[in-house]
């Protein structure tokens, strides 16, 4: 298959990208390197340097055989996204690449991926915004004009639901109201402009499915944690972008990073925030089922795309008990919390959808948190504890 990815230089982006190429499929990714600039004007932490899409792509061809194509274009100009569609496209590796035509599915990663950074002011909230719904309206537009047939497959957010009093359906709600029925857009209550912008575009890829007959996958995912995969263990410098920063950092790696460097984990207030997980292996696969089993015309077809629920209180006291098991003096800080979010909750989101499509769940066990604390452990020297925290509120 044909397979165009968007954001392909981002901590889901390159995997996927390794992932499908390995499995013989024509990949082509395309970056602007809004995170890795975004890193470097901000000052945060990367737990290692990552080579360059081009680079990667390269040592991905010397190790394997197969090819990854690299475009390197800002996606918010539409004449860049559409000649991804129409053959206009200017390739960065390999520079003789030949255009094979539109591409069958897409997976839109390309968006401004951080609550903090969206919460930061106003420039970095309009930063957000206008990426991630330019975006993603280009690739509506260029789908529409240039190729009805292909597939979207867009990474939402759990987020977007926030923490309703009820339990959370797969994107739907069957609503009864005076005698009639009908179906909606389960109701979305964000907590930050980066969780507004992903509702907004559901929003728009929903109208694009009405109107246009569009195909589209909606991936609800909640954190990832990890960075090895079956394809990074072929080289070091494969390794996805692992971010242990308040801004960048998903709540896990931050947790082991922590206890590495002796920094008290930090717990917002009672650590009763409870959310939906998964490991980076599961998004492969998530985004693999979603690929093999694609939308109808005309159907936006929504996954909640987690695989447990934990506490922030639950896997700081998991990271503090391995963290001690492997000789680290593990301590737990609960300190204010700068978010303006419910630490008591009820929360029971509903995700079998995946499982229904052949994912087969990794889990996060004490054993799969060792292997983790292993590989950044061996990076323990990078690791700058002043820029964990940073208490940006909101």
């Amino acid at each position: 298959m044909n397979i165009l990815i968007l954001g392909g230089d981002g901590y889901l982006g390159w995997p996927t990208a390794m992932y499908f190429s390995r499995r013989g499929h024509e990949v082509t990714v395309v970056d602007n390197y809004f995170r890795h600039n975004a890193c470097t004007e901000l000052d945060v932490g990367m737990l290692y340097p990552v080579p360059t899409l081009q680079e990667r792509a390269r040592i991905w061809h010397e190790k394997t055989g197969f090819e990854i194509k690299v475009v390197v274009g800002n996606l918010t100009d539409p004449e860049v996204m559409r000649g991804l569609f129409n053959g206009r496209v200017k390739y960065a590796w390999p520079l003789n690449a030949n255009f094979s035509g539109p591409p069958e599915t897409v997976i839109h990663y390309a968006e401004q991926p951080s609550a903090p950074y969206s919460m930061f002011d106003y420039k970095y909230a309009n930063t957000t915004l206008s990426n991630n719904l330019l975006v993603t309206n280009n690739l509506m537009f260029a789908v529409r004009d240039l190729s009805r047939k292909t597939h979207i497959i867009k990474l939402g957010t759990m987020g977007e639901y926030g923490t309703p009093n009820i339990d959370i359906e797969e994107g739907w709600l069957e609503v009864e109201h005076k005698g009639r029925k009908d179906k909606f857009l389960f109701p979305r209550q964000a907590g930050s402009v980066y969780h507004t912008s992903k509702i907004m575009d559901t929003d728009l890829l929903w109208f694009g499915v009405r109107m246009w007959d569009l195909r589209v996958t909606d991936l609800m995912q909640g954190p990832v944690y990890g960075m090895e995969t079956e394809e990074s263990i072929l080289d070091p410098r494969l390794r996805t972008i692992f971010n242990y920063d308040e801004i960048f950092g998903t709540v896990v790696n931050r947790f082991i990073t922590q206890a590495i460097v002796g920094y008290p984990l930090t717990v917002y207030g009672k650590g009763g925030q409870t959310r939906g997980y998964l490991n980076i292996k599961d998004t492969l696969q998530c985004v693999d089922k979603s690929v093999q089993t694609q939308a109808n015309p005309g159907e936006l077809r929504i996954f909640n795309q987690i695989m447990e629920t934990f506490s922030v209180l639950e896997l700081a006291e998991l990271t503090r008990k391995v963290g001690r098991k492997l000789g680290y003096d593990v301590q737990v800080k609960s300190i204010e919390n700068p978010r303006k979010e419910a630490e008591d909750h009820y929360y029971n989101p509903v995700y079998h959808g995946l499982i229904d499509i052949g994912v087969e769940p990794h889990f996060l066990t004490e054993d799969v948190m060792e292997g983790m604390f292993r590989v950044v452990e061996k990076y323990k020297e990078n690791i700058r504890k002043d820029v964990i925290f940073r208490g940006i509120r909101w």
